[in-house]
């Protein structure tokens, strides 16, 4: 054996680069209007301020990696103060690619003070082929802070003809009211996520879906009009300010159609979100 290969099987190969990145906006009042006080933008997280628009502050965020994978990891930080209200919501659709090891992270922090309210609704989460997501959402609401929470996910491409894919998801969801747990939602789907998709108990075939949460003393007001913009995509309840609800779509576009008339239901703000459009 001569000193290369000896080397080749000593050495090992050097570690992957992988993203990294961490947004941080919290805002707060001033004058009538809602105003940035810190915006921290670390790695690939991006945030860009939109103008303001009737005492709201409407954010972007932006995941310059254009996409994650295996390894990587982008946190989110959004605080409103006393008051103030802010629409956090993304340019684009985040990607989650092909891993070749572990898992891609993304964990999500949100703070709602007193009389304030929060708009959190990314566009959908697109999942390839063999991609692995662990994503992570942990809120607080005062106790007349109002939260509405959005996100969706699709399971390949349908247009590209991805009907099958592997890969697997874990997301978990923790809000608390005043410091206390009032909302736990776990969903895990690993494996072959089309076949396990297609099961009854799962998404019954369908290859697109949605929650939605909104944390508000008024939120058993919106249960009846969001049933009927809905429709038989999915299902909501409420119960002691607190609404959820879960959609399911055949594809990316059935699910839109459905989850943009169930957003202005819920949100005053996505209207000015000109991301959330067809």
């Amino acid at each position: 054996m001569d000193m290369a290969q000896d080397l080749a099987l000593t050495v090992p190969p050097p570690p992957m680069q992988r993203a990294r990145g961490l947004g941080v906006l919290s805002c707060g009042l001033s004058a009538g209007r809602t105003r940035p006080i810190t915006l921290r933008q670390e790695g690939c997280a991006k945030i860009r301020l939109l103008p303001s628009r009737d005492g709201f502050l409407d954010a972007l965020m932006v995941n310059t990696a254009g996409g994650l994978t295996g390894g990587d990891h982008v946190r989110w930080r959004a605080s409103v103060h006393a008051g103030a209200r802010a629409s956090l919501s993304t340019t684009s659709c985040e990607r989650i690619y092909r891993s070749a090891g572990g898992a891609a992270r993304i964990d999500v922090a949100l703070d709602v003070g007193a009389g304030a309210a929060l708009d959190w609704i990314p566009q959908e989460t697109i999942l390839f082929d063999r991609a692995r997501l662990s994503r992570t959402l942990d809120a607080d609401v005062a106790a007349d802070g109002r939260l509405l929470i959005a996100e969706s996910v699709l399971l390949g491409r349908r247009a590209m003809g991805e009907t099958a894919i592997s890969g697997a998801i874990a997301e978990r969801w923790r809000v608390r009211r005043c410091g206390g747990l009032i909302f736990a939602d776990d969903i895990r789907i690993g494996a072959a996520l089309s076949d396990a998709a297609a099961r009854p108990a799962a998404l019954n075939g369908g290859a697109a879906y949605a929650a939605l949460l909104l944390v508000a003393p008024d939120a058993e007001c919106f249960l009846a009009p969001l049933r009927a913009a809905i429709g038989d995509t999915g299902g909501a309840s409420a119960f002691d300010g607190r609404l959820f609800c879960r959609m399911v779509a055949p594809d990316g576009f059935a699910l839109r159609r459905a989850l943009l008339p169930a957003l202005k239901v819920l949100s005053p703000g996505v209207e000015s979100q000109r991301v959330w459009s067809f």
